[in-house]
């Protein structure tokens, strides 16, 4: 059974579609990143993680990393893999240029991220936490700052780490203690524990630069007092070499789920009073500075639930092509393959449009980054930044749930053998399961939609959500290609945008009860939004198809469409039920729990 094969054939198509809908090559600064170039990316990403990080997927979840005394030992084969991806330049792909980066645009790095991730998630956590951490510096650092540490973390030379939870303070980051002494010299002394520390500690690299939020002494209680200071596991000497060591204590790994690969760390800062940082940005403005790097995090979160779904497809298709089980009662023959099988065939095709959906929705959405970044319109910018911001708690939240079953969904066509560690697909669950919890749980993805993102604009940028997906409605009911999709899509929005009143108007919008509403209403949002993208792939091929080019391919992918709005996009009235049904019964909701 193969491991991973880079899908390179939609990932070009939805790519290709996704920049003739944006009109990014129109752009100067982008105008080069033509199809050869993408093509060419996406294969030499392909052949990277297809050849050297898939095969090691397997290996980091049965050894898993080793605890020794403070030192955290990675799989086998982790450095050596580490060493090639940086020496290769996928490291800084989408970095600056000025920095040892490649300034290669968003909407490029964001199939080859999915890559990585398919083919190796473990390995590859690293990533996301470089990419928010450049991001941070080059808005927040000094100048002294960014030559410090931009150039090692955009080589690989350093990794980074995010230390945000302590034992008592999880998602409730205004409950945390770390201590920021400042210092005579500027420096400050840092103290404090932090746990769930991806790559908190590892044998990749010589140094660690772990991003800490801590408070000062002087500092206003909860959320606004927090400062974020950069805190090197070895301290940096001025010319960039490195000195002694800086205090940084991991005091042990967690045993988790899944992700056996990735060290998730706990770290003590400052035992020996002797652990220091400097601080990045303003004072008490560290949580407005970590959202940019969380930002990153939520997107890669999101992608995760692409990526192991598509690798499980990709080994359930196979598995089901090749197992000979039972008999097809229709016809009576006997000794057929799985996928003959009609509830077989229904499980694959749900994983198979459901992955291709959310894939060009993160497309979009990274596309809509490069424009917003290198656009030159502000009024424009403005309204793309909104449209991003009311879509990465969706993108978040709905395709990490339901990567979650997706990848459930695999276990369920291999049957037994699914539910066994021989045939590696129950790892994919395992991995999958955390997707939902870190970097902002479901609940508080919904409760960042309804109160910060549709409130907060008075509904602003979903009715132009609303309205964009009201006229491809329209755009699919005036064609001659898949019947019924303008129609059924039309009424979906319609469906989620009869709720808006009760989310804006404040006379009305209980928030205990919106809160308990948040996560169905997300679900109804997360589905729109894939029925919209289907919706729109299938116009793309009706046009291919209507060219000749390639029936057997666009005609699947029509048949895509028709099947998710067949068997999701009912879903959405559920959802919008349950929503409704929430904000009407909480209260008795709530005393059913604390009476039983």
């Amino acid at each position: 059974m193969s491991l991973y094969q880079a899908p390179l054939k939609d990932m070009q198509l939805l790519l290709e579609r996704t920049l003739a809908k944006t009109g990014l090559l129109d752009l100067p600064a982008l105008a080069e990143f033509d199809s050869e170039l993408i093509g060419a990316v996406l294969e030499e990403a392909g052949k990277f993680a297809n050849g050297e990080l898939a095969p090691l997927n397997r290996v980091g979840d049965v050894e898993g990393c080793r605890f020794e005394e403070g030192r955290v030992i990675t799989p086998s084969g982790w450095k050596e893999a580490y060493r090639r991806f940086c020496e290769s330049g996928w490291l800084g792909l989408a970095l600056p240029a000025d920095f040892g980066g490649q300034s290669l645009p968003r909407f490029i790095a964001q199939p080859v991220n999915e890559m990585w991730l398919s083919a190796n998630q473990a390995f590859i956590m690293f990533h996301a936490l470089t990419q928010g951490a450049v991001d941070i510096l080059l808005h927040l650092g000094s100048e002294a700052q960014k030559a410090r540490y931009l150039e090692p973390l955009i080589s690989g030379e350093w990794t980074v780490a995010m230390a945000l939870t302590e034992p008592n303070a999880g998602s409730d980051l205004g409950a945390l203690s770390t201590k920021a002494i400042p210092q005579d010299d500027g420096r400050y002394l840092i103290k404090g524990q932090k746990i769930f520390i991806t790559y908190g500690e590892h044998d990749l690299t010589d140094n660690i630069i772990h991003l800490v939020l801590a408070r000062t002494p002087d500092a206003p209680a909860g959320s606004r007092g927090i400062s974020l200071f950069a805190v090197p596991k070895v301290r940096i000497n001025d010319d960039g070499s490195l000195g002694e060591a800086n205090d940084v204590l991991c005091t042990g790994i967690e045993h988790k789920t899944g992700l056996h690969g990735s060290p998730t760390c706990s770290i003590s800062y400052g035992e020996r009073d002797a652990c220091y940082g400097e601080l990045i940005g303003e004072e008490n403005r560290g949580l407005a500075a970590m959202f940019i790097l969380m930002n990153e995090a939520r997107l890669s979160s999101g992608t995760q639930g692409i990526a192991l779904a598509e690798v499980g497809y990709q080994r359930a298709r196979e598995y089901a092509l090749e197992r000979i089980q039972g008999s097809d009662y229709l016809t009576g023959r006997q000794r057929v393959a799985l996928v003959e099988h009609p509830d077989v065939a229904r499980m694959l095709l749900s994983i198979r449009s459901e992955v291709m959906g959310l894939r060009s929705l993160s497309y979009l959405i990274a596309a809509l980054i490069d424009k917003a970044e290198h656009g030159r319109d502000d009024a424009e910018r403005t309204a793309l930044q909104s449209r991003i911001a009311l879509l990465t708690p969706v993108y978040k939240a709905f395709t990490t749930e339901r990567g979650n079953l997706m990848t459930g969904t695999v276990i369920q066509i291999f049957g037994g053998m699914g539910y066994v560690e021989e045939t590696g697909v129950a790892q994919l669950m395992r991995d999958a399961r955390i997707n939902t919890i870190y970097e902002g749980t479901t609940g508080i993805q919904a409760r960042d939609l309804l109160f910060r993102k549709i409130q907060g604009d008075d509904g602003a940028a979903l009715k132009s959500l609303l309205a964009e997906i009201d006229e491809l409605s329209g755009t699919l009911k005036a064609e001659t290609g898949p019947s019924g999709l303008g129609e059924a899509l039309g009424q979906a929005s319609a469906a989620v945008s009869a709720e808006l009143s009760a989310i804006l108007d404040r006379n009305r919008a209980d928030p205990l009860q919106l809160n308990a509403g948040g996560v169905p209403f997300l679900e109804a949002l997360g589905t729109l939004c894939c029925a919209w993208q289907l919706g729109d792939i299938a116009l793309v091929a009706q046009a291919a198809l209507a060219e000749g080019r390639d029936p057997d391919y666009h005609g699947n992918l029509q048949a895509l469409a028709q099947f998710y709005y067949a068997h999701s996009v009912p879903r959405i009235d559920a959802h919008l039920a349950a929503f409704r049904q929430a904000r009407a019964g909480i209260d008795r909701y709530r005393f059913t729990i604390h009476t039983n």
